[in-house]
């Protein structure tokens, strides 16, 4: 695998999208034999403990399952106002390139149906009609597994109160956290609940502001929708003696600061893309996980469960799949 260094990935694609705007590149043909060639453009950090590092983690467990048919490259930490050249130039080299996070999802739009032949996948897409024809989006459904963290928290807090800390306050993460006060509220209806939006899934400072502030009214169990936003609510929750919920991958065991983990399949997503690649089976669609598609790509884990609190989960998630109890979408 090959990473690429940022600031010389974007010094020099500005031949490549100026040919682009002049009528298009396709990636070069594939020889018989040869490995798939994939791109991967990270937002965010690779170990962020969150999304990006489960996308990254699921990068990595695709291509060592794959071995020599696939060759892989990344690039990280791309900022949104970058990511519409950075995709040109990954297009221009690899037969599929992946985006990881929803927020990708406007510029591989854009950048799309320049490479007809080239296939994109977007980890944590969503419904559009406005899809392009080559674009696969890949709904991690949050809020369905918020839910279930939503009553984990509620079953593990001592102080009868919760709080639940989100990035940007897009529909995604806004969903997410509703579901999570609502999870809250099914096992305990008096807890209170705290949500708050930082506006930046990476500003450290804020994360831990609005964790503080939840803590002073009561909250000891906090969850998240951030990125390296996460090392905020960590260091107020060090602080002052409460606990976390993790996203995305069961590390249970790993730090005494995390109680349970909501797993969110993103790598799973990512591996997903690059079999159905490298099998030729891949096609252009909008695919929800979640709950439904088993536990790899969503489940709830109390790191130190009670048969009880076992036993409730198993109960909530197979009332989440029956319908019994219904959730908002991405």
């Amino acid at each position: 695998m090959n990473k690429f260094d940022r600031r010389g990935f974007l010094a020099g694609t500005t031949g490549v999208a100026g040919l682009v705007m002049l009528g298009g590149l396709s990636a070069p043909a594939r020889a018989q034999g040869s490995p798939l060639n994939v791109g991967v453009l990270i937002p965010g950090s690779k170990s962020d403990k969150g999304w990006m590092e489960s996308g990254y983690d699921g990068m990595k467990a695709a291509e060592k399952k794959l071995g020599n048919k696939a060759s892989v490259k990344f690039i990280e930490n791309v900022k949104f106002g970058d990511m519409e050249q950075v995709l040109v130039t990954l297009a221009g080299k690899n037969e599929l390139v992946i985006g990881i996070g929803g927020q990708t999802q406007a510029s591989v739009f854009k950048v799309a149906p320049r490479f007809p032949k080239v296939k994109f996948a977007i980890i944590g897409g969503n419904a559009d009609p406005k899809k392009p024809d080559n674009v696969s989006g890949y709904d991690v459904r949050q809020a369905e597994i918020a839910f279930v963290a939503g009553a984990s928290a509620a079953m593990l807090s001592k102080t009868g109160g919760v709080s639940y800390v989100g990035g940007l306050e897009i529909p995604a993460i806004k969903n997410a956290g509703i579901e999570f006060g609502k999870g809250a509220k099914y096992i305990n209806p008096n807890i209170k609940y705290f949500e708050s939006y930082t506006g930046d899934f990476d500003d450290v400072a804020k994360a831990k502001e609005a964790t503080l502030a939840a803590i002073a009214q009561g909250a000891d169990i906090h969850y998240h929708i951030l990125n390296l936003g996460l090392r905020g609510m960590e260091q107020a929750a060090r602080e002052k003696g409460t606990h976390i919920i993790g996203s995305y991958t069961d590390r249970c065991g790993t730090d005494p600061l995390y109680v349970a983990y909501s797993i969110t399949g993103v790598g799973f997503q990512v591996e997903y893309a690059m079999e159905q690649a490298a099998a030729g089976t891949w096609k252009p669609e909008f695919k929800p996980f979640g709950l439904a598609m088993g536990p790899k790509s969503s489940d709830m884990v109390i790191c130190k469960a009670t048969a009880e609190q076992k036993a409730k989960i198993e109960e909530i998630k197979k009332d989440l799949l029956s319908g019994k109890i219904k959730v908002l979408d991405a």
